[in-house]
């Protein structure tokens, strides 16, 4: 594949690619590339937003790029603040390791593991000692940290900022001059810290690296970044049902972004199937073929096969509209009844008709009949609710 193929695989659903010049001269140099992805494992679990950049790894490996997925054991200890307005709480030494486990067993679901290099930055970053530290904060100085926007702000708003955060996009810069990377990826809210490895690189005598930053992902809801506590995500590690029914239920106009972020087709792929659409293609058939790839590659093509007869049978067979947007409902605790949740969502006039309405059979969600007036609906669900015959809404509660 010649450089302007690859640049347009690497290039599809950046954000900043910094420098274009820098990376054609790396790939006209013909040897793998060395591309780092850091995660600090501060929660237990990935979700498709974090498959963003995973994705675009993927795309690096497969154009033959040397892939190094980078565990934050030692900085996930700090705790990085970026896009808070306050301090991320620092993580003890077993919740990283814990949560490094299955950030690996996760992230082998979308890259290749006989092709990956997994590298934790304890390695090095421990062995620098207080010494070793303190000539990496002379590096740089304060004013040139407050321009980091986080910080920025915080310090106007006289929120505190404690020493240490200051270490982090040091300590993430670093990581750079330990792994010598020819490339680093993250998301556009870490477009500083990428930065600062390009800077530390350089006064350490590296050619520096490529930076290339991608958007963060929206969530089921349509506006806000996809996030668990939120309720608004896809995890990888869930289901195969669930992950098609919800992929199923983002709206037409957002399925374009998530082909652009976490699907492995080409440019060219995504082209024709706009171009489909465009000419009369039900844009829910085009939606399917996304699930079905994410389902296959977070599980397997049997499973997403089941995914899909599951889904075509709780709703082609029970007639819901092709049509239904997307509705967010706030929740004020962790549960919901469904009577109270069908009064919320403007479906009938009062809790006691939904209670009745229920009671009755005439109740419905994802296609299956709901006869218990107690029934518990919890935050982060995504499901299509019928009332009676014509009444339909899609919901996500968050």
């Amino acid at each position: 594949m010649d450089i302007q193929q690859q640049l347009a695989i690497i290039k599809k659903g950046v954000d900043e690619l910094l420098l274009e010049n820098e990376l054609i001269e790396k790939l006209k140099q013909n040897r793998p590339l060395r591309v780092k992805l850091g995660f600090d494992p501060t929660a237990p679990d990935l979700h498709l937003g974090h498959a963003v950049v995973l994705t675009k790894m993927r795309q690096l490996q497969d154009l033959g790029h040397h892939i190094m997925f980078l565990v934050g054991d030692f900085t996930g200890m700090i705790g990085d603040p970026t896009g808070k307005n306050a301090t991320r709480p620092p993580l003890t030494h077993e919740q990283v390791k814990l949560n490094a486990e299955t950030y690996t067993t996760q992230a082998f679901k979308i890259l290749d593991p006989e092709k990956t290099e997994i590298c934790f930055n304890s390695t090095w970053l421990s062995e620098l000692g207080a010494a070793g530290m303190l000539k990496l904060a002379a590096s740089q100085t304060v004013a040139r940290m407050l321009e980091r926007d986080d910080f920025s702000k915080r310090f106007k708003n006289n929120q505190s900022i404690s020493i240490h955060e200051f270490m982090y996009p040091l300590l993430q810069g670093y990581d750079s001059v330990a792994m010598r990377a020819d490339i680093e990826l993250g998301g556009t809210d870490q477009k500083f810290n990428l930065l600062m490895g390009r800077e530390l690189q350089k006064s350490h005598g590296q050619a520096t690296q490529v930076v290339i930053t991608l958007p963060l992902l929206v969530g089921l809801d349509g506006v806000n970044k996809m996030s668990k506590s939120l309720g608004n995500y896809i995890g990888i590690a869930e289901s195969a049902t669930e992950i098609f029914g919800k992929v199923m239920s983002i709206s037409d106009d957002l399925m374009w972004t998530y082909f652009d972020l976490v699907s492995l087709k080409t440019p060219e792929e995504i082209a024709e199937l706009k171009q489909a659409v465009s000419n009369g293609e039900n844009p829910r058939n085009v939606k399917v073929q996304l699930a079905m790839e994410l389902v296959t590659r977070f599980h397997n093509l049997t499973e997403a096969e089941k995914a899909l007869a599951d889904f075509e049978t709780k709703f082609k067979r029970n007639e819901i509209p092709d049509d239904l947007v997307l509705q967010e409902v706030q929740l004020a605790t962790d549960n919901i009844g469904l009577g109270v949740l069908l009064k919320q969502a403007g479906l009938v006039a009062s809790t006691s008709e939904g209670s009745r309405m229920i009671e009755q059979g005439g109740v419905k969600i994802d296609g299956e009949k709901i006869s218990d007036k107690n029934h518990l609906l919890s935050k982060g669900a995504v499901f299509v609710v019928q009332v009676g015959k014509r009444k339909f809404a899609k919901l996500i509660l968050s």
